[in-house]
């Protein structure tokens, strides 16, 4: 039994570290920015991380930086943003100019990039939607396709499959830069033949009944550069040395977001509907599925992703086939995704 006395000792005592307790600081949070190239669901992992707390629950502050096409890894190579999302071509291209970004995570293993088209100009065309890609791809000739920015991901992919049908990629096709709501519009008024990018905007026109795919990311096309690296998380390769903290929080709050796409359809559909809402139930649905279906369970970045961006590159004319890595190593840092 404890005394009366040294209930007045240890009583004020355990007062006093409660006091203590109450008045210490808690843990300040890190601050972190994150740049992302364009508002679609292909980075669907990003809204979800942020809209579900997935990291500032782990302790860190994320301000999300929307600079349009390779101007967000470019803002990580000048030290403006700490974390980039973009694609394996991109940071490829990077290394050969001697750039040194370091690829964290890989969110889509696919470029996520489709090719539409008119359905009018595809009926005038007689276009067989099940005809290999090398023909389909036959139908953009003389025509006007926006992409999202010159050199950023559509525009290699349009490239590509122009490339692939025997076109001349530059005097054949006229690749447009335009952003959404933008390409939509312009779509809609027939100011432009197609456009080669991402969830939702590739669902809304086929689902409408306006437009044809030439080519589905869905299924990995241009197939001969599949899997290669998407909604690829980047940051510059002095960075996580000094900032260990930051970049497991920062990869493991994407890595969560992959979980949800993969296995929580509600809370993904959830946060699409928060960020997309102009768009349908229907189209929502089938960005989603779109997006899972291109969703590794494990997203690590692999030697071979990035070897396919480089091999995209070269064939879109945006790098020298003799410019090509040597080695894809040393741009990979799987060691945060766990």
């Amino acid at each position: 039994m404890i005394s009366h006395r040294c209930l007045r000792f240890a009583l004020p005592a355990v007062a006093a570290l409660s006091v203590a307790a109450l008045a210490a600081p808690a843990a300040r949070a890190e601050d972190t920015t994150l740049a992302i190239p364009g508002q679609n669901v292909l980075f669907l992992s990003r809204y979800i991380a942020d809209d579900q707390h997935l990291w500032s629950k782990e302790g860190l502050n994320v301000k999300i930086l929307d600079i349009i096409g390779i101007g967000s890894m470019n803002a990580v190579i000048a030290g403006s943003a700490d974390f980039s999302m973009g694609s394996g071509p991109t940071i490829t291209r990077a290394w050969a100019k001697g750039q040194k970004v370091v690829a964290l995570l890989t969110a889509i293993s696919q470029s996520g990039q489709s090719i539409v088209i008119r359905k009018d100009i595809a009926e005038a065309a007689h276009f067989d939607p099940k005809a290999p890609i090398a023909e389909r791809g036959k139908v953009l000739k003389g025509r006007t396709i926006a992409i999202g920015g010159v050199g950023a991901i559509p525009d290699i992919v349009l490239k590509v499959i122009a490339k692939d049908a025997g076109l001349d990629p530059k005097a054949d096709v006229v690749a447009t830069p335009m952003q959404p709501p933008e390409f939509m519009a312009a779509f809609a008024a027939k100011k432009i033949d197609g456009f080669s990018n991402s969830p939702p905007f590739v669902e809304q026109v086929v689902s409408d009944g306006s437009a044809v795919m030439v080519s589905d990311a869905r299924i990995g096309e241009p197939k001969e550069f599949s899997p290669v690296s998407a909604a690829l998380l980047m940051t510059r390769g002095d960075f996580c040395a000094g900032h260990k903290t930051i970049c497991e929080k920062m990869v493991h709050g994407i890595y969560e977001a992959t979980q949800i796409i993969r296995n929580d359809p509600q809370t993904s559909l959830a946060v699409m509907k928060a960020h997309f809402g102009t768009y349908n139930d229907k189209v929502l649905q089938a960005a989603y599925e779109t997006v899972k279906a291109m969703t590794a369970d494990k997203p690590i970045t692999t030697p071979q992703d990035l070897e396919n961006g480089d091999n995209m590159n070269a064939a879109a004319g945006f790098l020298k086939p003799e410019d090509k890595l040597p080695d894809y190593k040393p741009l990979i840092d799987n060691a945060y995704v766990k």
